[in-house]
């Protein structure tokens, strides 16, 4: 990991210091998923069939996932990795339903009603990567408040293994959290089978989940397009920062770093601390604890792209870190709390020495969907209202109308709006003529 120390660089010096691994969008990278969209546009299934071969390795038959190819993948669970997934759901359920939007009905003025109503999204669409490891958590953190927001059809996408087989531990979250139909694609032609419809996808109206390079470039890509997809967020490589006082144990800093450094090579994992010290203690047990990682090659590659920054202070970490607004911000110091209120910026928050960010991974409740690259300034992570539309609603009574019209009126006006203003005098004098 790269040692600086950040009252020592300048302007430019702390702006690399903070600088993620570039995100290619590169020529090759959007032409190449250009490329997909289009294929799977005019062919379809076929074309489905023709690219998982190519990408995955493996020759589709069916791409949705049959009732049998269910019951076959529930069988092959081990219990108590089925009753670990059924508990984690249970507490992504809790927290969600009591942070759903609520409706909202308020008398603004004496006979003028104004209300918030919910509709969920009608078709989601939800992408579970299983590149070098299958996610069955984010099969849990996209279904279970799509099924609470009430969507009328909830659509799965994962990529099948060479066998022609989902990951039978996303298939078991899966079904038993909701999702209505799963399909055994994975990449761009996923995203644009959901976005766009095939014969046997159905076109979604809003798609969520992380990928790689080129799942991200192809939902950019049909989010743009007015006949593809909304989508949940941008997003890029998984990151975690870091802030340690001089009590941290640097045994649970290293681990915390780790934990994401073997997402991928693209990770990016950091840490300030105004303790010498321990920086030190962290970097000797970064590199002892990762060696023994089966993970330890794609957590170097992370770690050539990370940092170990020297700060003055824990106020200045809590605004080094606002500028950075990372996906996940751990505060390994004591008293967290009391830096909490200083946060303008991160994706999820986890207080205290018995916090790892792996539990919002898994099983503490929040979703672990967030936002990356800096998109915490933004953007927040997936909830129930991500799923959902929030209209407004207002209804007027005459004696509302003559309460609010003359301040319509006025607004119109120096607007010089006319056909606005006269919607409202028009009614106004039908009131005076009718008194």
């Amino acid at each position: 990991m790269n040692r600086l120390n950040w009252n020592s660089l300048d302007g430019a010096g702390q702006r690399a210091a903070l600088a993620r691994p570039p995100q290619s969008r590169a020529d090759s990278l959007r032409s190449g998923v250009e490329q997909i969209v289009a294929r799977v546009r005019a062919d379809g299934d076929s074309a489905l069939r023709e690219l998982s071969a190519r990408f995955d390795r493996c020759q589709l038959v069916a791409i949705e996932v049959t009732e049998e190819e269910f019951r076959a993948a529930e069988a092959k669970l081990a219990p108590e990795l089925k009753a670990a997934i059924d508990e984690a759901a249970a507490r992504i359920e809790a927290f969600h339903r009591a942070t759903a939007p609520t409706p909202v009905a308020l008398d603004t003025a004496n006979g003028v009603r104004v209300e918030r109503v919910l509709r969920a999204v009608g078709r989601v669409g939800l992408y579970v990567p299983a590149g070098s490891a299958p996610l069955p958590s984010t099969a849990l953190m996209l279904g279970v408040p799509a099924r609470i927001a009430g969507c009328r059809e909830v659509v799965l996408c994962s990529p099948a293994r060479a066998d022609g087989c989902c990951d039978e531990a996303v298939l078991y979250a899966a079904r038993s959290n909701g999702v209505h139909k799963v399909f055994k694609l994975g990449g761009a032609q996923a995203i644009a089978a959901m976005a766009y419809g095939t014969a046997s996808v159905p076109k979604c109206d809003k798609l969520f989940g992380p990928g790689n390079a080129w799942v991200t470039e192809a939902k950019l890509q049909v989010s743009a397009d007015p006949d593809g997809a909304a989508i949940d967020m941008p997003a890029g490589p998984s990151e975690v920062l870091v802030i340690a006082d001089a009590d941290a144990n640097p045994v649970f800093v290293a681990a915390d770093l780790l934990s994401q450094a073997e997402h991928g090579p693209d990770s990016q994992v950091i840490l300030l601390s105004p303790a010498t010290a321990m920086l030190d203690a962290v970097a000797a047990e970064v590199a002892r604890q990762c060696a023994a990682l089966p993970r330890a090659e794609i957590a170097e590659q992370a770690l050539a792209q990370s940092r170990l920054i020297a700060v003055d202070s824990l106020a200045q970490a809590i605004d080094v870190s606002n500028r950075y607004a990372p996906e996940h911000l751990i505060l390994q110091v004591n008293n967290p709390r009391e830096l909490l209120d200083g946060i303008e910026s991160a994706g999820s928050v986890f207080l205290g020495a018995w916090t790892p960010e792996s539990v919002g991974d898994y099983c503490s409740g929040s979703n672990h969907v967030l936002p990356t690259y800096g998109y915490a300034r933004s953007y927040s992570g997936v909830s129930v209202a991500s799923y959902q539309k929030q209209i407004t609603v207002q209804e007027v009574s005459p004696e509302g109308l003559r309460t609010i019209g003359p301040c319509t009126v006025t607004l119109a006006a120096a607007e010089q709006l006319e056909a606005h203003r006269r919607a409202v005098t028009l009614r106004l004098a039908a009131l005076e003529d009718a008194a």
